[in-house]
């Protein structure tokens, strides 16, 4: 029961609170991306380090976020149009149990891989200073999402932002291609 209130008291938090930057205010834009390595749920690690010469799209998430849920289908979809182009696609789930990410992930079929977050050290890293001060810093990120160029530096940043949603991830996509053209 303690665990479900703590649940409920983070998702409160989270969904009432609407980030200090407008989704057109983008944090950390052009600092390297926080290195880290991560098992996923296939049992295999990934590296940022061994991605560079990579598009890297990350999207935080957690089971029982709505606004994550809701991104899902997209970020399948943003995979299969761009996986040919050097695009790889991450979701890092935060701080969940391997099995509950399993059974919530069954209904996606994801095709790229979803890496487990267990102590919430790197979603911690991928927290900017200054947002939302009332959160843990490894919650601040759950629902954003980001693109890494091939040098590994931070090309787009999108936080949570509960006034301007993007579910069907607009923005993210926009940028992307704008990245992708360029290298053309």
């Amino acid at each position: 029961m303690n665990h479900f209130l703590k649940l409920i008291g983070s998702m409160v938090i989270v969904f009432a609170s609407v980030s200090l930057y407008a989704q057109d205010e983008q944090p950390m834009i052009g600092q390297p991306a926080p290195l880290f390595a991560l098992k996923g749920i296939d049992g295999k690690t990934y590296s940022l380090d061994q991605l560079k010469g990579k598009y890297i799209v990350i999207h935080f998430a957690a089971t029982w976020c709505p606004f994550c849920n809701a991104e899902a289908p997209f970020l399948e979809e943003l995979y299969q149009n761009n996986r040919n182009k050097n695009v790889q696609v991450f979701i890092v789930d935060v701080k969940e149990d391997k099995s509950l990410v399993e059974k919530s992930l069954e209904r996606f079929h994801f095709s790229f891989p979803v890496l487990l977050d267990d102590s919430g050290a790197v979603s911690a890293k991928y927290a900017p200073e200054g947002v939302q001060p009332a959160l843990a810093r490894h919650e601040v990120p759950i629902a954003s999402n980001l693109i890494i160029d091939k040098e590994g530096k931070i090309r787009f940043y999108s936080l949570l932002n509960t006034a301007s949603f993007d579910a069907k991830l607009t923005k993210l996509k926009q940028k992307l291609d704008e990245l992708l053209n360029v290298v053309k």
